[in-house]
């Protein structure tokens, strides 16, 4: 299988009922974009600053959609339609955001985006955004909001200046279950950091100048936000080792993961299981894709990652990661070769012919368990051949 040539464009899907702050969500993400460009696929355009979006879709970065629900088409393809027009390479663009109709079903749009013909694109994840105020009544009117935070790989409790400490509590606590693993993180006025959903842009291209504009450079200079701002709290890990990794123990690690662990990004190396790639990895809510990209000449060779939620235990985190490196496996491969010797020498003591040493080692589990080990990897590995 040969990697992807460039990357991949994340795509995050922003769902929320009506009035939950989605837009007012979206529009901080564009005017703190850490250096990103961002496409914008808009499901109901009145609702957004009119003008400035009419500017933006003149340089070709932003669809409109006026005629109903994006999640009504029938099929992937009718979204693959919106979706090649932002991911052109000469619209080089570094994020896309679909932000749905306040009535929109979620899930039906992850499942479109993950049924996508399209190579440059990859899942961002599913975006809920919570009215906190109006939580129980909005949960009231619509019991399908338990069904859209299930589904939600990040969770937005918005407007929280609008409730007491108690209030957001208890709105937490119903969230939080209702949301499974789903991270969630409060907020007032959208105010994310935008490291949750995408990096920020290592820096501008040679030909920074030629490019089409972004949305940032279309707003006035009073528009603009250069300082600080104030932003759901979030935790960060970094995670860093020379020895490989167990694919097992990582797979293991990684299929058991705990809530509030919203996404996992780095490049993992597998020594023996591949010694010719590492494996790019990209992690977000409950979905997992690997990227095989060979080794450069002289890089050298480690594991790095980095673990980004709400309410994770990093000490823990990082405990569970160490035991997913291969230098806990060496024991465990000494002790099997051990056994295997034995069976050796019980061989050659009975009246059975004497077995050749290499063949009793390539008989036992050991000599097939890396192999059968990196199976759990592979299988999150998109294959281009099938139109991924």
């Amino acid at each position: 299988m040969t990697p992807p040539h460039a990357p991949q464009i994340p795509v995050v899907v922003l769902a929320g009922f009506l009035g939950s702050g989605k837009t007012t969500l979206l529009n901080h993400l564009l005017r703190n974009r850490s250096g990103n460009r961002i496409g914008v696929v808009v499901n109901d355009f009145g609702s957004i600053e009119i003008d400035a979006m009419t500017v933006a879709g003149q340089v070709g970065s932003t669809v409109s959609l006026g005629n109903g629900c994006l999640c009504c088409a029938v099929d992937a393809s009718e979204l693959d339609g919106f979706l090649e027009t932002l991911t052109r390479p000469s619209a080089r663009l570094d994020v896309i955001v679909i932000e749905a109709s306040g009535l929109a079903e979620p899930q039906e749009l992850v499942r479109m985006l993950l049924a996508s013909d399209n190579p440059r694109i990859r899942y961002g994840g599913l975006v809920e955004v919570v009215d906190a105020a109006e939580f129980p009544a909005t949960r009231e009117r619509h019991p399908e909001l338990d069904r859209h935070l299930a589904v939600a790989d990040l969770i937005v409790l918005n407007k929280t200046d609008r409730v007491t400490d108690a209030e957001l509590s208890a709105v937490w606590d119903v969230v939080a279950a209702a949301g499974g693993k789903a991270a969630v993180i409060s907020a007032a006025y959208g105010r994310i950091d935008p490291e949750l959903l995408f990096d920020p842009a290592l820096g501008p291209d040679e030909d920074d100048i030629a490019r089409q504009l972004t949305f940032e450079d279309l707003l006035p200079e009073a528009d603009r936000t250069h300082e600080g701002h104030p932003h759901a709290t979030y935790e960060s890990v970094s995670f860093t080792t020379e020895l490989p990794l167990s694919p097992r123990r990582f797979m293991e690690f990684l299929d058991s993961r705990p809530a509030g662990l919203y996404r996992i990004k780095g490049f993992a190396d597998f020594g023996a299981g591949d010694r010719h790639n590492r494996y790019a990895l990209h992690a977000v809510g409950s979905f997992l894709r690997f990227v095989p990209q060979p080794w450069a000449r002289q890089e050298p060779r480690r594991t790095q990652l980095v673990l980004i939620g709400s309410g994770i235990d990093a000490e823990a985190l990082h405990k569970q990661l160490e035991e997913c490196r291969e230098e806990q496996n060496a024991a465990d491969g000494r002790q099997r070769d051990a056994r295997a010797t034995h069976e050796l020498r019980d061989a050659a003591v009975t009246d059975e012919p004497q077995a050749d040493a290499t063949q009793v080692l390539q008989d036992t589990p050991a000599a097939d368990e890396l192999e059968r080990s990196m199976w759990g990897v592979l299988r999150y590995v998109r294959q281009l051949d099938d139109g991924a």
